[in-house]
């Protein structure tokens, strides 16, 4: 039994509670290793059902029974021919459950009403919970930052292909459809979000969707892409440009680079989320930029590619080590265009660990 599932039990001794339903993806994978992926929230590949003793059990269909099988030893698997609900109605009496929690966030609605009506009927006081698994895995195990490190530099390496054969004319959704195979044929599962390629005055849009425009010598083009890598995400944006950009574009680009070292020197175990945002923030609205500058610093990564903890100004909690978080400062002009740069870092007592080792927002 893994030591995430045995300190999940733990929790759940603590708390008095019989057992917890797992729904969420990622903290499926992070207790069981069980890899496979719903297609839709309305379609799950399973659920895992933990009692706070004793071995826990993987519910899924026919479709995945071998893959469970082979993944999860751990775990007894047990297959629903009728649905997860039909099946937990028929399983849970003999477990002697009184308490169950389930991730409330985790299920759509009408299944959460669902699966109350039958807890009800069982005499079983339903839990709902949000982020209960999403505190474990907040810390990263040395296996984690490592399987991090190699998604990060897998990033890198696609990224730097792709922007030795970056020319004027190509489209975003060119460029964008090339970063994507280029991951998958370097190794990686696939892209951890779909790919940004915002030019000229798309990339006043921070999570704008690449399209047919053209890319243009001189303007700056925003380039935010992760891979998928053994599990676990990697997140990474670069503005270039493509021949020789204006004074404007050079300010811009110094400016959020300089907001995000300011950012990067304030990261250390013990410190808030909130200071390290102020710390970046202040850069940039003593530049006048401050109402260009709507997001949050940046945010944790892991098995999902936006998790806990958020640097951002309203998060008062402290960072702690083992905590994986990015830089990502940006200033967005409407008309204009837009800059950001991100890095990842791991938290340590005395400072960051910046991941990337990439320097190409260095170039100008």
């Amino acid at each position: 039994m893994t030591d995430s599932l045995m300190r999940l039990q733990a929790v759940l001794q603590r708390k008095q509670q019989d057992a917890l339903l797992v729904t969420n993806p990622e903290n499926r994978y992070y207790l069981s290793g069980y890899s496979a992926h719903d297609t839709s929230p309305a379609e799950s590949a399973g659920a895992l059902l933990i009692p706070a003793r004793g071995r826990p059990f993987l519910l899924t269909d026919f479709r995945f029974q071998l893959q469970a099988e082979a993944e999860a030893a751990s775990f007894r698997v047990v297959l629903y021919r009728r649905g997860l609900l039909a099946l937990l109605k028929r399983m849970l009496p003999g477990l002697g459950i009184k308490k169950l929690v389930f991730e409330s966030h985790a299920m759509l609605y009408g299944t959460g009403r669902q699966l109350c009506e039958i807890l009800q009927k069982l005499a079983i006081e339903p839990i709902p919970v949000t982020g209960l698994v999403e505190k474990l895995r907040i810390r990263k195990s040395a296996g984690e930052l490592e399987k991090i490190r190699q998604a990060v530099l897998l990033n890198e390496a696609v990224f730097q292909e792709i922007y030795a054969e970056l020319a004027p004319g190509q489209t975003e959704r060119q460029v964008a459809n090339k970063i994507e195979a280029t991951m998958r044929a370097k190794g990686a599962e696939g892209p951890s979000f779909a790919t940004i390629v915002a030019s000229g005055p798309n990339g006043a849009q921070p999570h704008a969707v690449p399209g047919h425009r053209l890319i243009r010598p001189g303007e700056p083009v925003v380039i935010d892409m992760g891979v998928r890598l053994h599990g676990y995400c990697s997140d990474m944006t670069r503005t270039v440009v493509l021949g020789r950009p204006d004074d404007r574009t050079v300010e811009l680009i110094r400016l959020v680079r300089r907001a995000q070292l300011t950012g990067l020197a304030a990261i250390r175990a013990g410190v808030t989320s909130r200071a390290v945002d102020k710390a970046a923030r202040e850069v940039i609205t003593r530049a006048g930029y401050a109402k260009y500058f709507g997001h949050g610093l940046g945010h944790g990564v892991g098995l999902a590619v936006h998790e806990a903890p958020a640097l951002n100004r309203r998060c008062r909690k402290k960072l702690q080590v083992g905590m994986v978080v990015t830089v990502e400062p940006g200033i967005y002009l409407p008309g204009w265009g837009g800059v950001r740069l991100e890095n990842m870092v791991i938290v340590t007592e005395s400072g960051p660990e910046i991941i990337n080792k990439d320097s190409t927002f260095l170039d100008i």
